[in-house]
């Protein structure tokens, strides 16, 4: 004979509400799982429209992740404000002199490594060489543009800018505040003086420069050449390459002394949530279908070794091992720790 239990009201309110609280406190169960969220900083112009319109919704579907890219430049003081242990970034994008400068914080990861990054076994050397905090994913050559209607013969050495004949035609930037002008200081240390560290013959070759056009961010330079405010300046060469094409008269040129590097570097910080997610995407930003999409979109030399340029990009681009040993990368480390003296130095000459 079976014993049938009475089943009360009271009783069925009862365990409807254990059920809700072992839900609550992680009880086995069926729950909708949450969508991780990448939080990076990334460039705006051409560069960002890439990765807004293909390269992130194709990460974000791949990882079943959202990222959210800031754009709105500078990058570190936010990340320096932010808490060490909850970081506004789990991926800094930005240039090696910031990443030196971040990792001197405890802001950044100090090395990143294949164990982490698989497709760090395929860059070039310079990518994650010891002047590099975290992973350089593309390369621009800092060298010179110039104005090809100008009657000016292609400039074969960074003598050329001193050229009379450019007083008040020449363009550099304002040093405090750029890593290209911070970057060609350098290199007048050793093309007049005895190398990169060389300051007192960067000082007095820069003094020569005078009278020079001054701007903040590249950008503003490459209009000057294409306006003709310019006939010659210091830039990187994606900066001009952007514009093949569409019949400007504009070109780069390559010194002899070498061009230097302008890294496009990733970087994690050590308190992400989702460090597992942010070496993902450094993969991934490493691929050669990626590395290939932007540096041909955006004219950036990629870092991975495997990776097939069209031929017009590959006849510029530097892509092979001789071409990346041209490329010159300065000791940010060093520079950093000079840079307020150098500012004020440099602040006094340009002023004088």
């Amino acid at each position: 004979m079976t014993r049938t239990v009475p089943f009360r009201r009271r009783s069925l309110i009862r365990t409807a509400a254990g059920l809700a609280a072992a839900a609550t406190l992680g009880a086995p169960a069926v729950l909708r799982a949450q969508t991780r969220t990448l939080r990076i900083t990334t460039w705006g112009g051409k560069w960002g429209e890439m990765m807004k319109g293909q390269v992130l919704p194709a990460f974000e579907k791949e990882f079943k992740c959202t990222v959210q890219a800031d754009q709105a430049f500078p990058f570190l003081p936010k990340l320096q404000a932010s808490p060490k242990g909850d970081p506004i970034y789990d991926v800094l994008h930005t240039n090696s002199n910031e990443q030196w400068k971040a990792v001197d914080e405890g802001l950044v990861m100090a090395k990143i490594t294949a164990r982490e990054v698989p497709n760090i076994a395929d860059i070039y050397p310079y990518a994650i060489s010891d002047k590099i905090v975290g992973v350089s994913i593309f390369t621009s050559a800092i060298g010179l543009g110039f104005r090809t209607d100008k009657g000016l013969a292609k400039p074969t050495s960074w003598k050329a800018l001193a050229d009379s004949k450019l007083a008040g035609q020449r363009g550099g930037y304002i040093i405090p505040v750029n890593s290209l002008g911070q970057a060609h200081l350098m290199m007048l240390g050793k093309v007049y003086g005895k190398g990169l560290n060389d300051l007192d013959a960067a000082f007095k070759a820069m003094a020569e420069l005078k009278p020079i056009k001054l701007v903040d961010f590249t950008g503003q330079m490459e209009k000057m050449l294409l306006a003709g405010e310019v006939s010659m300046g210091v830039i990187h060469d994606s900066g001009i390459y952007r514009y093949d094409g569409q019949n400007q008269p504009v070109d780069f040129a390559i010194p002899s002394e070498g061009v230097l590097a302008l890294e496009q570097v990733l970087n994690v910080t050590p308190g992400s949530k989702v460090r597992d997610l942010a070496f993902a995407y450094i993969d991934y930003m490493l691929r050669p279908d990626v590395q290939k999409l932007l540096a041909e979109g955006v004219w950036y030399s990629p870092s991975n070794r495997k990776v097939k340029l069209d031929p017009k990009f590959d006849a510029k681009l530097f892509n092979t091992e001789a071409k990346v040993a041209q490329l010159i990368q300065p000791d940010w480390k060093w520079y950093n720790a000079r840079k307020d003296d150098i500012d004020a130095r440099v602040t006094r000459i340009l002023r004088d």
